[in-house]
């Protein structure tokens, strides 16, 4: 059998291979432009379609690094802001204290009053505090507009309760700033879950003393009166005004009943009452609200002075309440704090991870792609001069 060979098939071999170098050489041209070995897809399907896989969760990682920055700073301001809110309230026991005595008069009462108004305002304006951001930190979720709001003369909350959770690690969550009714709105009365109060329009000089639960225990959380049926005889009373005890007053002596303790000094009138059971809510503004109208409040009679003793020491506990309440919102924050510190090495150490492996999927190895190009560049070469000298070549030359 004779093979032929044309002249046309020695140009077309010779035109696809120079082609094929020239394709070669381009593609190695833009490696080394990139810096990267996949310029398309093709180049390697499976490498390409994992380095898409990594890149959306570099992609991800790098949103948990903007959520967690986010949240830090409102969780840094909320620190701040709470810590001046206690410097404050610490300043409310300090003039409380101070105004406790009979010794002050009328003028150094209202001087303490009018500070105690200012105290009120700068406690409003850091609960309707923004984050920078345009959106304010203690709103809860409803945090467009200012939270907390004046109408007459009381003080109300505007946002909702929800405390948002915010995603800062894969299926890990820390909470962002509390919502303002937790922290200013809805704070106990009194003392590890017991207030007492005497009630207004006593007769006699009663003022409590102290109050508690008994080291025996055994309350269930009913609430009770002692009510005085002379000036040394009491009957206690349940929730339904029946009487449960009886005894025989003497100041400063505890008064027991159902697990509970309370202690009045003075001379108690009769039909006066003092009420003991289980702590109430109330908002800060409105605690020291009240606190500046007892601080106005002429105080002429023995009864005038004992009814503002009373109210100036209840203004004390439930002052101290609320800055402990405030402590232990500061330690929950200061736990999610702790934790976005957690959060963010645990992103570190995930993104060096994955670009590390994104690196060896994708970025060219330089000098290895150099090398390649220039045997391509000298294998082009080769074929161009090949194609050259067999246009010179011809049959008829050899007749």
């Amino acid at each position: 059998m004779t093979s032929r060979i044309s002249t046309g098939q020695m140009f077309t071999q010779s035109l696809s291979t120079m082609l094929t170098r020239q394709k070669d050489l381009q593609h190695l041209q833009q490696q080394l432009a990139t810096g990267k070995k996949i310029v398309t897809a093709a180049d390697n399907p499976v490498s390409a379609g994992n380095a898409v896989t990594l890149d959306r969760a570099v992609a991800k990682l790098e949103q948990f690094d903007l959520n967690g920055n986010t949240v830090q700073n409102r969780l840094n301001l909320q620190e701040s802001v709470l810590t001046q809110v206690g410097d404050q309230l610490a300043r409310v026991k300090e003039l409380t204290l101070q105004a406790n005595t009979d010794t002050l008069s009328d003028t150094d009462r209202n001087a303490i009053a009018i500070e105690l108004k200012s105290i009120n305002e700068n406690l409003l304006s850091l609960a309707n505090t923004q984050d920078g951001g345009g959106r304010y930190l203690f709103g809860g979720t409803n945090d467009a507009g200012a939270p907390f709001s004046r109408s007459a003369g009381a003080i109300s909350y505007n946002g909702d309760q929800t405390q948002k959770q915010v995603e800062i690690a894969p299926d890990m969550f820390v909470t962002d700033a509390k919502a303002g009714s937790e922290l200013f709105m809805r704070i106990r009365t009194g003392s590890s879950g017991v207030d007492a109060s005497a009630a207004a329009g006593n007769a006699g000089t009663g003022v409590i003393a102290g109050f508690s639960r008994s080291n025996a225990g055994g309350w269930n959380g009913a609430d009770y009166s002692v009510v005085f049926t002379s000036a040394n005889t009491y009957e206690v009373h349940d929730a339904s005004s029946a009487v449960v005890s009886t005894g025989t007053y003497t100041a400063g002596e505890t008064i027991a009943v159902g697990g509970l303790e309370m202690q009045i000094r003075g001379a108690p009138a009769n039909g006066d009452r003092f009420d003991i059971g289980a702590a109430g809510t109330r908002d800060i503004f409105s605690t020291i609200s009240n606190l500046v109208s007892s601080l106005q409040s002429p105080a002429v009679t023995s009864t005038d002075k004992a009814e503002r003793h009373n109210a100036l020491q209840s203004a004390l506990r439930d002052v101290s309440t609320a800055s402990d309440h405030l402590i232990d919102a500061r330690a929950e924050g200061g736990a999610q704090l702790a934790s976005l510190d957690k959060a963010a090495s645990m992103r570190e150490a995930n993104t060096v991870t994955l670009k590390t492996t994104l690196s060896s999927l994708r970025d060219l190895d330089y000098a290895e792609a150099i090398t390649e190009y220039q045997l391509q560049s000298t294998a082009l070469q080769a074929a161009q001069s090949v194609f050259t000298k067999m246009q010179g070549m011809s049959l008829f030359s050899k007749i």
